[in-house]
């Protein structure tokens, strides 16, 4: 996963939203935007780069950074389940 243009795209849908007059909703409305249409390893790219470590990901804007924290346990993806048949 190429980490910049991952944030590029974040900070796209970040822009689109940031007009919205209600910050939660916006910041909801981020979240529900990246759950449905990022594949989860890109949601998990994301997620790393945000754990990065002092300074990371100071390249996404302050309404992405915060829609990400407030919802990362919805935009975490789940560990596939396989089914075992006997």
């Amino acid at each position: 996963m190429d980490i910049e243009n991952l944030v590029k795209m974040a900070n796209r849908i970040g822009q689109f939203f940031e007009s919205m007059p209600d910050a939660e909703e916006a910041s909801r409305e981020i979240a529900q935007h990246l759950r449905k249409f990022w594949e989860p390893r890109m949601r998990q790219a994301l997620l790393d780069h945000l754990d990065g470590g002092a300074g990371a990901a100071e390249d996404l804007s302050p309404i992405v950074r915060r829609a990400v924290l407030a919802h990362r346990d919805t935009l975490t993806p789940k560990p596939a389940s396989h089914a075992h048949g006997a």
